[in-house]
């Protein structure tokens, strides 16, 4: 029997930086939080999908953040 993959969970969200090359969100209150995903394939697809939408929009920026490494830091190597 395969043994069940643990879950990893992934934050999805977005907002206006104050310089497209960092990461410092100009308001925090005004973030677009998109969801939890529960592996990096949907959250990168849901990244995507938000990345691309505003992608006239240089200020905006969409992240994926591994839950899953915050949660368990010592769990396993980083590998999604």
């Amino acid at each position: 029997m395969d043994q069940i993959e643990k879950q990893k969970l992934h934050l999805v969200f977005g907002g206006r930086v104050t310089d497209p090359r960092g990461l410092e969100f100009e308001d925090l209150s005004a973030l677009d939080l998109v969801g939890i995903f529960p592996d990096f394939k949907s959250a990168e697809n849901a990244w995507r999908a938000n990345a691309q939408r505003t992608v006239d929009d240089a200020a905006m920026k969409y992240v994926v953040v591994h839950l899953h490494r915050l949660l368990e830091p010592e769990a396993e190597p980083h590998t999604s």
